[in-house]
């Protein structure tokens, strides 16, 4: 889009959300709170309001679920053909392209993420995790089981729809988790509540608009705004039989509790505190490229962020001093700024807990090679950190910062098995890294890391096919890949005496 466009549109897309209530999508119908709240939604890369939404409550849940327990239950959907299940899937994927720009703007707006990586990463990966999950609607299958009891049996398995899904979906890949959580859940057959982050409605809100518009029957995709009152109200619903969940360690286990009263599935997808190990071996611009954009990309708020570097002390200063390059030569500023590189924390309040973890830090011994500050401007901007010095103990190291913070920690030898302690020392297990170019060393330390995800000279990768998720407090279950679709199934064994 040209650059005149491309202004024009955004100014188009703020002025209507400014005149504009974001509603909640129940059904076919935009709904208001019944309680007629509404809260202030805003740009972070300025700090200004974008749109009030509804905030919705214990009584906006009780519609939603009706409305999804209805389609699933009676509407056409409970009838479809697996087949026609994909082809609307790969319908909505297709919708997601054709209004890529729109929704790019929207999640830079949101996010203040940059708005080309909107376009040609969070909504192409949205669109192209439809599709994947699309294959899918015609191949969940069940199997036959051999019986060595007396008689003639014909026992076999189907694979069931588990019911109605609550999707509560993080900030910082609005659209991307939406399309994450809905796509399998749709595929298997399932009704969806989508409970989008607070600070981000924006796309979740216009996915589900885009689901009616291509044809998904009312009451299969539902959009519920709001904070975590409505969040905590779905969680607990008996008429809710699964929640899919992207956020953080302490809301994930609150999560596990509320949805004890029903003993509802749980899939958590939570923190992370990834290692990189940097053999000296090792590419050096290749590295420094790789792992600056491990911890930087999205501002650091990725789960998968590479925060933890391992390097070997033979490239323990030379890497350090291109990282810290990199991160200084990258552009701060809003969604559709010039050149922009880095985007905004999520909110006034998640710049302070990063900034007070880094304070933290530094009053603990670490040192600062660069960073450490936000920058005098307006918008909730943090400046690209690098610290030296750090040690487990130290709240830099331990927690999860969920900012573009880097903590370099450097080794002396090869010992595979020291080295990869030190990198498992953590209370999460999302993803980590090995960076070397001895194909024999890569596979032994991938062995060695306990994370659910190893990548090998590089770190960040997504391909539908592939499962992403994590061990301990990075949560439970598997998202993506055929892994995903037994979390939104149940099996149901079926017997039949033929004797």
């Amino acid at each position: 889009m040209p650059e005149s466009d491309l202004k024009t549109r955004v100014a188009d897309a703020r002025g209507h959300l400014s005149k504009s209530a974001l509603s909640n999508l129940i059904g076919a119908d935009r709904m208001q709170a019944e309680s007629g709240k509404r809260f202030s939604v805003e740009d972070p890369a300025t700090g200004e309001p974008l749109a009030e939404a509804a905030d919705s409550a214990a009584a906006d849940v009780e519609a939603a679920v009706a409305a999804a327990r209805a389609a699933f239950e009676m509407g056409p959907w409970a009838k479809m053909k697996p087949t026609e299940r994909g082809r609307l899937i790969w319908a909505l994927a297709d919708a997601l392209e054709s209004h890529a720009e729109e929704l790019a703007i929207l999640e830079s707006l949101d996010t203040g993420k940059p708005y080309q990586e909107a376009l040609t990463i969070d909504v192409a990966i949205a669109a192209s995790e439809l599709r994947y999950m699309a294959g899918w609607a015609n191949k969940v299958e069940g199997r036959t089981v051999p019986s060595s009891a007396e008689g003639e049996w014909l026992i076999y398995t189907e694979r069931r729809p588990i019911g109605v899904v609550a999707a509560i979906t993080p900030w910082n890949f609005p659209l991307m988790m939406v399309a994450r959580k809905a796509g399998p859940a749709l595929a298997v057959g399932c009704t969806v509540i989508v409970k989008p982050a607070e600070q981000t409605p924006l796309t979740a809100l216009r996915f589900g608009e885009l689901a009616l518009e291509v044809g998904f029957p009312p009451g299969v995709v539902n959009v519920l705004l709001g904070h975590g009152e409505a969040g905590a109200a779905l969680v607990a619903h008996d008429g809710v039989d699964k929640v899919t969940f992207t956020g953080s360690v302490d809301v994930g286990k609150s999560i596990v509790g509320g949805s004890a009263g029903n003993l509802k599935k749980v899939t958590l997808e939570l923190g992370g505190k990834s290692p990189m190990i940097v053999f000296p071996d090792a590419d050096l611009d290749a590295v420094a490229a790789g792992t600056a954009s491990a911890i930087f990309f999205n501002a650091g708020q990725c789960c998968t962020a590479g925060s933890r570097l391992f390097v070997h002390e033979r490239l323990r200063e030379p890497l350090v001093a291109r990282i810290v390059e990199i991160g200084q030569g990258l552009k701060l500023g809003g969604g559709f700024d010039d050149g922009v590189t880095l985007g905004p924390m999520i909110s006034a309040a998640h710049r302070e807990r990063v900034d007070g973890i880094v304070q933290a830090g530094l009053a603990q011994g670490a040192d600062c090679a660069t960073g450490a500050t936000a920058p005098d401007r307006d918008g909730y901007f943090y400046a690209p950190t690098v610290l030296t010095g750090t040690r487990p103990g130290m709240d830099v190291v331990d927690k999860e910062i969920f900012g573009p913070v880097l903590c370099v920690q450097g080794f002396e030898d090869d010992d595979l098995d020291a080295v990869a302690a030190q990198a498992n020392k953590t209370a999460f297990g999302l993803s980590g890294s090995v960076w070397t170019r001895d194909l024999a060393t890569a596979h032994r330390m991938a062995r060695r890391m306990t994370p659910g995800m190893v990548y090998v000279n590089l770190h960040n990768f997504s391909e539908p096919g592939m499962p992403f998720g994590g061990t301990r407090q990075s949560g439970w279950g598997r998202e993506c890949s055929e892994d995903t679709l037994d979390a939104f199934c149940e099996t149901r064994s079926v017997v039949v005496n033929l004797g």
